[in-house]
């Protein structure tokens, strides 16, 4: 065997390249994110179950954010709290004082459910990936898990691996799938009574049953903040996943793995309906890679009360895309899609909004990084991170304003270090550009702006090394 040596010094150098993450967080932490998930940017979040049949939840301004979130129906009509009221009289007038939650299962149908239809749009859309609720807080599962018996899509409902059905579709657009899985359920009486129990023969099972079967590139936890990790077994887990599983070298893990986990240990750190906190507008960004997730309206579930009033407009969805980005963040933007597997309208108009903007736009967006500076962003250009975002990409700067520059833009202490060049996406007449005193000064091309561009974007060269 003429290649034998070769084939031992290639298994020699794999095995010794080979990371072994070990079960604690130190050693965990020390995994990089996948560079496929800081170069996505944009995915889409699907929050769908038997939540969706009732569809319900209280809104308006005196109702705090998460109260609205309709996927918490069953939880809201039952444990005491500021909004049970709403639930239960709703409840009760609608579908009688004897109507159990588990009734909405066999109304939860999806009959028309097209998954190739969903892949279409979420690839107009220009999303890179997509996280659908594989199990929220309530327990049941939209795939067969035989953890989740007659609690599931096959069992019950549908009666439809809608995991599979959908992960399919998607991969086959070339999008990245991933899932959503709730550590916790509510009402589950192994979970209430024999905690041990519950983790290592219905939780963690479940999880390797998802992974294995479906392969996804991000597995999205949540319900983690009643127990430490150790509790949950996460590190365990994660050694499990990051070593020995199918998707061990391109799957992306959350920050929410135990009640002391969160913007500390496991992947990408995540918020929801909130910039990192005051994250937006720091000239510093965040460096360690993190999403913020929200829905088009006020819930993640579909919330049939909510009215256009509660719903971003498209120019506040790209605002906020530019805003995480320019920030260094992905954004995960959630639909709720309807019982019956339709997509409401309203959603889909944002989502291909969003997707003709990126058309022209999206190389400010897609494969950047934050663009940050030693000085102050403030000493730049003082609309910086207000109406002026900036992304890098190599050597490469984009400057993104959210209104049309109908003034130079002027940048402060900075100048070219080789042959400078720049260009406004979308149009092949070339802006004008200046220096003077260290400063940089760019004049927009005559031009009648397009009202539906939203936001405009100059790609510079020349100003890095």
């Amino acid at each position: 065997m003429k290649n034998f040596p070769s084939i031992i010094f290639l298994f020699l150098a794999l095995t010794l390249n080979a990371q072994n993450y070990k079960p604690n967080w130190e050693s965990l932490d020390a995994r990089p994110v996948p560079g496929w998930f800081q170069d996505s940017k944009f995915g889409i979040f699907i929050h769908w179950g038997v939540y969706s049949v009732p569809a319900w939840g209280p809104t308006g301004d005196s109702i705090a954010v998460y109260d609205r979130y309709a996927e918490w129906y069953w939880r809201k009509m039952i444990e005491p709290g500021k909004v049970q009221k709403y639930f239960k009289d709703y409840h009760t007038k609608t579908y009688g004082p004897n109507f159990r939650y588990q009734d909405f299962a066999p109304m939860f149908k999806a009959e028309l459910f097209d998954p190739a239809k969903w892949a279409d749009l979420f690839k107009e859309s220009g999303a890179k990936y997509v996280v659908l609720t594989s199990k929220h807080h309530e327990g049941f599962a939209l795939w067969p898990s035989a953890q989740s018996w007659n609690w599931n899509s096959v069992d019950v409902g549908p009666h439809r691996d809608l995991c599979g059905d959908l992960s399919k579709a998607v991969k086959n657009k070339g999008l990245h799938m991933g899932f959503y899985y709730s550590l916790y359920e509510w009402y589950n009486p192994t979970y209430l009574t024999d905690f041990p129990a519950y983790v290592n023969e219905h939780m963690i099972p479940q999880m390797k049953d998802l992974v294995t079967k479906y392969t996804p590139d991000i597995l999205w936890t949540d319900g983690e903040w009643d127990r430490p990790s150790k509790d949950w077994k996460s590190e365990e887990f994660l050694s499990w996943l990051y070593n020995e599983s199918p998707v061990r070298d391109n799957v992306v893990v959350n920050d929410r793995w135990g009640s002391e986990t969160r913007s500390k240990h496991g992947g990408i750190f995540t918020t929801e309906y909130g910039l990192v906190g005051d994250k937006e507008g720091n000239v510093n960004a965040v460096m360690h890679p993190w999403e913020e997730c929200r829905g088009i309206g006020t819930s993640f579930g579909l919330n049939r009360t909510e009215g256009l009033s509660d719903y971003s407009t498209a120019t506040q969805l790209i605002r906020l895309l530019v805003s995480t980005v320019a920030a260094g963040g992905n954004l995960l933007l959630d639909i709720g899609p309807a019982a019956d597997g339709t997509i409401p309208v309203i959603m889909q108009q944002r989502l291909l909004e969003l997707g003709k903007w990126l058309k022209i736009n999206g190389e400010a967006i897609y494969d950047t990084r934050a663009f940050i500076k030693t000085k102050k962003s403030e000493e730049i250009n003082g609309e910086t991170n207000k109406s002026i975002f900036f992304t890098r990409k190599n050597k490469e700067i984009y400057i993104i304003c959210l209104n049309w520059p109908a003034k130079e833009i002027v940048l402060k202490g900075v100048t070219p270090v080789s042959n400078l060049k720049i260009a406004l996406l979308g149009t092949d007449k070339l802006p004008s550009v200046k220096e003077s005193g260290g400063n940089l000064y760019i004049t927009a091309p005559l031009l009648t702006p397009d009202g539906n561009q939203i936001a405009y974007v100059f790609k510079v060269s020349g100003l890095l090394k």
